[in-house]
C-alpha cells in the first residue's frame, strides 16, 4: 500500500471510522511506528464487528498492556512527587506526565508515554537531585547545553524522569505566556503534589516542542501522538482557541501554530476556528507535509519551504538569543544538520 494511503486510513481509524478496503497490515505498522496503536481501541469498540479478529485482538492487547504500564508510571510519578515535595519542590508536569495526572485511567491508557517530564526552577536543582537520589534515581544522560539538562533512571521502573529548568523550545516563544507556574492548578498524584498547566498552556508547550525544539516546522515532521494530545486538550470545555492564538509570538509563531491547527482539522476532523486555517504560509506548510508523505524521497527538497519563514526567524528569534544576523541564508553547518535530519526515519515522526 502507498504510504500516504496508509496514513490517510490511519487518520480515519483515529477518528473512529473505518476506511474503505483497509490494508490492516499497513495501518497497524504505521500506528506502531507513530506510537498511536492504543488509540485504535476507540475504533475497535465502535466498529470492531467489522474488523478482522486478529486486528481487534492485537489492539485490545496493546491497549491493556499500555494501561498496565501507565498505572505503573502513575505510581512512579506519585512516589517521585512525594519525594520532591519532602524537599520543598513542587514541579510542573509537562507532556505525558500532565496527561497521566489529568486523565482517568481508561483515557490515559490510549497515550504511550516514554518518560515523565517535570519542570523545576533552576535554583531547585540541588534539592531535586538529592531527593531523587534518596529513592534510587541515578543520572542516565545529562545535557551539556540548552534547557533540558538531565534524564534520571532507576532499575525496575518503566520510564525515566526527564528534568527541565525551562519549557521546551526557544524561550522567545513563551514571552506572552509568562511563567508557566502562573497558569497552573495544583493536582495530586498518589501522595504527591504537582502543578498542572491549563489546557491552553499545555497546547502551546506541545506546539513549541514539536515545531521548534524537535524542528518539525523546518523539517515538515508530524508527531501524530502529540497531535492526538492536542485534540484531547482542545476538547476541554475551558479550552479557548482565541487565547491560544493570542499567545503565538510573531509571524513565525503564528505560522507554526496555525500549521498544527490545519493538521488537527484536516487529519483528525477537529472543528478548529476557520480564521486559523486561512492564511497562505500555514496552508502551504500543511500541503508540504502531505506531499512529503506521498513522496518521501523529495523531503530534503521540500525543506526549501522553510525559507519563507527564515527572515521571520532572524528578525523575531535571533535578536532575543544572540547578535542580529545579516546573512540571508543559514550557515553551512545548519543546512547540513537539517539535511541529515531530513534523511532520518525518526521514531514516532512522520
Amino acid at each position: 500500500m502507498d504510504h500516504s494511503r496508509a496514513f490517510a486510513d490511519l487518520c480515519l481509524c483515529l477518528r473512529g471510522a473505518l476506511p474503505p478496503e483497509p490494508d490492516w497490515m499497513a495501518i497497524v505498522a504505521l500506528a506502531n511506528r507513530t506510537l498511536t496503536t492504543p488509540f485504535l481501541v476507540d475504533v475497535v469498540r465502535g466498529r470492531g464487528a467489522e474488523m478482522p479478529e486478529d486486528v481487534r485482538s492485537l489492539v485490545e492487547t496493546l491497549f491493556a498492556r499500555n494501561l498496565a504500564r501507565n498505572e505503573r508510571l502513575t505510581a512512579q510519578l506519585g512516589e517521585t512527587l512525594a519525594a520532591l515535595n519532602a524537599h520543598g519542590v513542587t514541579p510542573v508536569l509537562l507532556k505525558g506526565a500532565a496527561t497521566l495526572a489529568a486523565s482517568d485511567c481508561d483515557s490515559a491508557g490510549r497515550r504511550l508515554s516514554c518518560d515523565l517530564d517535570l519542570l523545576i526552577a533552576p535554583q531547585e536543582r540541588a534539592a531535586t537531585f538529592d531527593a531523587l537520589a534518596r529513592i534510587g534515581y541515578r543520572v542516565f544522560r545529562r545535557a551539556n547545553a540548552g534547557k533540558w539538562f538531565v534524564d534520571l533512571g532507576r532499575p525496575g521502573d518503566v520510564g525515566m524522569v526527564d528534568l527541565h529548568v525551562a519549557p521546551p523550545g526557544p524561550a522567545h516563544h513563551y514571552q506572552l505566556l509568562g511563567e508557566v507556574a502562573a497558569r497552573c492548578r495544583p493536582v495530586t498524584v498518589g501522595l504527591g503534589l504537582a502543578l498542572l498547566p491549563s489546557p491552553v498552556a499545555q497546547a502551546l508547550i506541545m506546539v513549541v516542542h514539536d515545531q521548534f525544539q524537535d524542528h518539525g516546522y523546518w523539517l515538515g515532521d508530524i508527531d501524530m501522538r502529540h497531535l492526538l494530545d492536542l485534540r484531547d486538550l482542545a476538547a476541554h470545555e475551558d479550552f479557548d482557541w482565541s487565547e491560544l492564538s493570542a499567545l503565538a509570538v510573531g509571524e513565525l509563531g503564528r505560522n507554526a501554530l496555525e500549521t498544527q491547527v490545519l493538521a488537527l482539522h484536516a487529519l483528525l476532523g477537529v472543528d478548529t476556528p476557520a480564521d486559523l486555517r486561512r492564511r497562505f504560509v500555514p496552508r502551504l506548510q500543511h500541503r508540504r507535509r502531505m506531499l512529503q508523505l506521498r513522496f518521501p524521497e523529495l523531503r530534503p527538497i521540500f525543506m526549501a519551504a522553510g525559507v519563507l519563514d527564515l527572515l521571520h526567524y532572524r528578525s523575531e528569534v535571533r535578536p532575543q538569543t544572540g547578535p542580529r544576523q545579516t546573512r540571508l541564508l543559514p550557515k553551512v553547518e545548519t543546512l547540513g544538520f537539517f539535511l541529515a535530519r531530513a534523511r532520518q526515519r525518526r521514531n514516532a515522526k512522520l
